[in-house]
């Protein structure tokens, strides 16, 4: 993106949106209206592309849903293996709660199971005397004073209360908690938990089980967002890892950073890394400064002569060019702002090794804050659109459904382009990291992919500034303003374009840009034959205004409505008395 002109300041906002691109989905409105109305020449496989992007691959889960599910694997081992809901609980914590896994080592082996999880297969009595000796303190108790696990060696209540208080402190380890006994291993269960120790330590107890039930279990984790309280439930291999909480915040369940389809979790990892590092910083102190020659903290020159003063404690005086103590520079060596010495020594390549690499350490940082100060701008920009559309959605759409005479159910074509908004900005971010780190010898496939991304951001452009300038208008208006429905072709044929350019967009870096040949020659070919293919190839589910039966290559040069023509660029649909697509600005 080569400026930044249009961009927006950044608001706190939590980030998500649904998942644009596992398939295009056609836009039109709802009322029918002939003017205005959006038919898809693919309806059957349009059904099944919206089919599947309905079709989630994970579930968001509750509090309650988390402790529903805990208890019903609990409940099922419990059955199956026909023994206490206490003892399938420590196996189900011993197997990372896998109650497939719990199952094949049980029936493989049930005794060394038993063992290493500490469950006794007979449980032990304490001895039947009047008083017995507790293990601990060593002091003499009632019987009916004493406490024992399974394995019957007996403790008094207040050891007890002190051991287990002790271990829920240290944390959640406590939930692999044994008998006090250095030389038992059985296992102490919930049951004794709550029958020994205070309320606090219960309910603290009850916690770490149930996150135990989230963090040790590889098909749920965690949302990642601040505050949030919502665990997601995910099926392995079912394709994205992008996940939406009803928190609103986007997240990869691979590496739990924020949404960054089509970049691979490593190249986001890579990315944070550089962000977060110090190397930059060191590059940038290569470039801009030199040591002082004495001391050898480093300088920055920002202005003014060649006179260079060392703070305070060194306050050593030298040349910034030659490095050479000041005294013995003067109007013979070239004066303030000029030094004889350092050209005559440049000439001979006495600087060329310090030279080159400060000018390599000043061009890696150029090329770094390029990309870096891009992906920062589409982020600020994104966080402004999440504010504009929760704005939208608040107050704004019940303003312009009075203004317009509209029914809300009839204005959701806003929504939905501020929604494909955020997701785009959401996209074209990440594609700065992925430019970053695409190798600089791989001309053919930065050609490709600078133009790809190039379209798409000009796209974006568009759409963002008709949902928010334009639209101003009609918020504005004082009456119904007859130009609106002109204005919902418009603005939900601008939202189709630009998810058909963000869907070509993901499709070639997810692959790897894979059509992208070796040679240069074959970038060039795929470059002029995309711009047909980014809106208008197979696949694309951009509407017509009341055109049915053709599709949208085949329309790009006569329409069926002697009233319409299409333009040979992004297919869209113009009326005849103009000349220029109101879609792509491209001429006639």
């Amino acid at each position: 993106m080569d400026s930044e002109d249009d961009m927006h300041d950044a608001y706190d906002a939590d980030s998500l949106d649904d998942d644009f691109y596992s398939g295009g989905t056609p836009m039109g409105s709802e009322d029918g209206d002939a003017d205005y109305d959006f038919v898809d020449n693919e309806s059957e496989d349009s059904e099944d592309i919206t089919s599947h992007r309905q079709q989630q691959n994970y579930t968001i889960l509750n509090i309650a849903d988390i402790r529903q599910h805990q208890d019903e694997d609990i409940s099922r081992v419990s059955t199956v293996l026909s023994i206490s809901r206490e003892a399938a609980c420590v196996l189900l914590r011993h197997y990372k709660w896998s109650v497939s896994k719990v199952h094949d080592e049980w029936f493989a082996d049930e005794e060394n199971v038993r063992k290493a999880v500490g469950l006794l297969e007979k449980s032990v009595e304490m001895p039947y005397n009047r008083e017995l000796t507790c293990g601990i303190c060593f002091e003499s108790y009632p019987r009916a004073e004493m406490s024992a696990a399974a394995c019957g060696h007996p403790f008094c209540g207040a050891c007890w209360i002190g051991y287990i208080g002790t271990s829920i402190t240290d944390g959640p380890g406590c939930l692999m908690l044994r008998c006090p006994d250095p030389s038992c291993g059985a296992a102490v269960g919930e049951d004794m938990i709550n029958m020994l120790t205070s309320n606090d330590d219960k309910e603290k107890y009850s916690r770490y089980l149930l996150r135990s039930y989230v963090e040790d279990n590889r098909k749920t984790k965690w949302c990642p967002a601040p505050g949030c309280e919502f665990a997601v439930e995910f099926v392995m291999g079912s394709g994205s890892y992008d996940v939406t909480c009803n928190c609103s915040y986007s997240f990869c369940w691979n590496c739990t950073e924020e949404a960054h389809r089509p970049v691979d979790c490593a190249t986001v990892a890579k990315w944070i890394l550089k962000n977060c590092a110090e190397s930059e910083n060191m590059n940038w102190i290569l470039a801009n400064s030199k040591p002082c020659p004495k001391c050898k903290r480093p300088i920055e020159k920002n202005q003014g002569c060649m006179h260079i003063t060392c703070t305070p404690p060194c306050k050593f005086e030298f040349c910034w060019l030659c490095l050479g103590a000041w005294s013995e520079h003067g109007e013979r060596t070239g004066g303030f702002y000029a030094c004889n010495r350092y050209e005559a020594a440049k000439q001979e390549g006495a600087y060329d090794e310090s030279e080159r690499r400060r000018e390599m350490a000043k061009n890696s940082l150029e090329r770094y804050t390029h990309y870096y100060e891009r992906w920062a701008t589409n982020q600020s920009s994104r966080q402004k659109a999440l504010a504009d559309l929760h704005s939208m959605q608040v107050e704004k759409l019940e303003k312009l459904s009075d203004r317009q005479s509209q029914p809300e159910s009839q204005l959701k074509f806003i929504i939905e382009a501020w929604l494909q908004i955020v997701e785009c900005r959401r996209v074209l971010k990440w594609t700065y990291a992925y430019g970053y780190y695409l190798p600089e010898h791989e001309h053919a496939k930065r050609q490709f992919f600078e133009y790809l991304q190039g379209e798409a951001e000009a796209g974006l452009e568009r759409l963002h500034q008709c949902a928010e300038k334009e639209l101003q208008v009609y918020l504005e208006a004082e009456a119904p303003m007859k130009d609106f429905n002109d204005f919902r072709t418009k603005l939900a044929g601008l939202t189709s374009v630009t998810r058909n350019y963000f869907e070509n967009l993901v499709r070639a870096l997810e692959t790897g840009l894979k059509d992208v040949g070796p040679s240069s020659n074959q970038a060039t070919c795929s470059k002029s034959s995309s711009s047909k293919n980014l809106v208008g190839g197979k696949g694309s589910k951009m509407g017509k205004v009341k055109v049915t039966g053709t599709s949208s290559r085949a329309a790009g040069r006569t329409l069926d409505d002697g009233n319409l023509w299409s333009c040979e660029h992004c297919t869209y649909a113009n009326p005849r008395s103009v000349n220029v697509c109101q879609m792509c600005e491209k001429h006639r």
